[in-house]
């Protein structure tokens, strides 16, 4: 098989290399360290999916798994659509594709990014000294020279158990700007992982990409991690 031929002049990951093609749809650079850490080096795309017309199209009774596991549907599908990527299958290579999507389930709401500090502030108001499940959602396409595709998709679900943190602690979390652009308002990798007591479930799911369950999708679609791994 030839060195991959997506990309080759703007392939923001590294060198390219023999096999299968792992990109990952998402800027997400928590989830990019996940997989370099596992030995995976993926290329990166990002989808132009409108996350907030998506959710507001989905009919109000859709299941929290429903939901991330569409909205991760439509990342892994948008960047699969891609002319380079579709492109790369059409000249010889075996392409897989995954998005992700992470919200967190408190009660019975799911609360995603909450953009600015007034909201990561009320949210933290609720969670805080409480237990909620962080679900994110996979969906990964294989794309093969003769055409033919194949797709598998899956949803994790963590408990994420948080300290009962003060006043000035939530305050100066939120400052730091970290929780404003993560679902749920924290990260286990980061800062706010001072703020999390314990979970229950796949630590690489919480932080955004579930290694378990994308071993799983890849052995549905025919493949194994195996084939990308860089070592």
């Amino acid at each position: 098989m030839p060195d991959s031929q997506i990309g080759s002049n703007t392939h923001e990951t590294g060198p390219a290399t023999a096999g299968p093609v792992f990109v990952l749809g998402s800027a997400s650079p928590a989830r990019l360290r996940v997989l370099r850490a596992a030995g995976v080096e993926p290329v990166v795309r990002v989808s132009d999916v409108d996350e907030d017309a998506l959710l507001e199209q989905l009919p109000p009774a859709t299941p929290a798994d429903a939901v991330v596991a569409e909205l991760a549907r439509a990342k892994a599908e948008a960047v699969a659509a891609l002319p380079e990527i579709a492109g790369a299958a059409e000249n010889g290579e075996t392409v897989v594709v995954i998005g992700c999507d992470s919200m967190l389930r408190l009660d019975d709401r799911l609360l995603g990014k909450p953009h600015t500090p007034e909201r990561a502030l009320a949210q933290w108001a609720e969670m805080r000294g409480r237990n909620a499940d962080l679900l994110t959602g996979h969906h990964l396409i294989r794309l093969d020279p003769d055409g033919g595709s194949t797709s598998a998709t899956g949803t994790s679900s963590t408990t994420i158990h948080f300290t009962d943190a003060d006043d000035d602690v939530v305050a100066r979390y939120v400052d730091s700007g970290e929780p404003l652009q993560v679902a749920g308002a924290f990260t286990l990798d980061g800062l706010g992982g001072w703020l999390v007591e314990r979970i229950e479930g796949d630590p690489s799911s919480v932080i955004g990409i579930g290694l378990p369950l994308v071993q799983r999708l890849l052995t549905e679609v025919g493949l194994s991690v195996t084939d990308f791994w860089r070592h």
